[in-house]
């Protein structure tokens, strides 16, 4: 039995690993592709095509029956904080280096900590309390206050997107505790791809002719705003396979957490933090700031540390770990 666990573990971290490096090429395509198309085009066109990849898992894990539901409110809503954490990580990226943005994204563990006290009744203890202070420590160094709004290389509303991103992100998460022991992971998947769908619909019927961007200059709400363009033929290719990409995310997440406890694979989902620097590096020669190297490491080392607290207290875990965006 031992032997049949331990191998089983093995395929669990093999997948965790496979889906962030997935995250992180994710992320590493809509950076490049945010100068010239609207956001919510590029999202789109990612959730269109991995909707088909979806609905193809919805086949093998039971058929369309599986999407039937008796909580589309509390699914809308799930999907909705989902959208808005997407939307809000992608905005900070188009003009953040993408180390700092993955780095106050992984506040989110600290967020469900917070949030489980209020909406679940859930204990947090002394210690892990004090951990959760730490990372926000980190947060709050990341965040720079020290330097005035006239010196500062970015507007601080931008700054505050990524932690939007994790807060909604860990809203999401309490939601996927309360449905995912009654709905299949195909299901929730296909769900929240409608959500990017038709948010992304609601966009394009209200700015997609660029309206609003007339006269804009931030580059952040230029991403936002920009008028919806016909994608030249190689940016084509870098959209299906944002979409293809985003069905592996799906897929790899899910196996992961399927085949091994969340113990055992979560921590492998910091490897996210690593692969944004080289990322940063290789194609936009980005080095994180002392600021941001100190803050990440706070932020890492809390969320860990919170992690494993859980664990040790025996609470059971019921999300997709720290970095599941999708």
């Amino acid at each position: 039995m031992s032997q049949t666990i331990t191998i089983e573990a093995r395929k669990g971290i093999l997948f965790i690993l496979a889906g962030m490096a997935a995250i992180s090429l994710n992320d590493v395509l809509i950076k490049q592709l945010s100068g010239g198309y609207a956001l919510h085009q590029i999202v789109f066109a990612r959730a269109s095509i991995a909707l088909v990849f979806t609905l193809v898992l919805v086949h093998v894990e039971g058929g369309f029956s599986i999407l039937k539901t008796r909580n589309p409110v509390l699914h809308g809503i799930r999907g909705l904080m989902l959208v808005i954490s997407n939307m809000s990580f992608f905005v900070a990226l188009s003009v953040m280096p993408l180390a700092n943005v993955t780095a106050l994204f992984f506040a989110a563990p600290l967020f469900i900590t917070l949030l489980s006290i209020p909406l679940l009744g859930e204990k947090v203890g002394v210690m892990r309390m004090g951990a959760v202070v730490v990372g926000f420590i980190g947060v709050i160094i990341m965040q720079r206050p020290w330097e005035g709004s006239d010196t500062a290389d970015i507007d601080r509303i931008v700054l505050l997107m990524p932690l939007l991103a994790a807060l909604t992100y860990a809203l999401n998460q309490v939601f996927t505790r309360k449905l995912g022991a009654t709905t299949k992971a195909a299901a929730l998947a296909v769900y929240v791809q409608g959500a990017f769908i038709l948010v992304s619909i609601g966009f394009y019927t209200v700015a997609g002719d660029g309206r609003y961007a007339q006269g804009v200059a931030d580059p952040s709400l230029q991403f936002l705003l920009r008028a919806w363009i016909w994608p030249s033929a190689s940016d084509c290719y870098l959209l299906i396979g944002l979409g293809f990409n985003a069905a592996i995310i799906g897929y790899c997440l899910s196996q992961a957490y399927r085949l091994a406890d969340a113990a055992t694979v979560a921590p492998f989902e910091y490897i996210g933090l690593p692969l944004a620097v080289m990322w940063g590096w290789l194609f936009w020669a980005e080095l994180p700031e002392w600021e941001v190297w100190l803050g990440m490491l706070l932020i890492m080392g809390a969320g860990l540390f919170v992690f494993l607290r859980e664990q040790q207290k025996a609470r059971q875990i019921a999300r997709t770990g720290a970095r599941g965006r999708y």
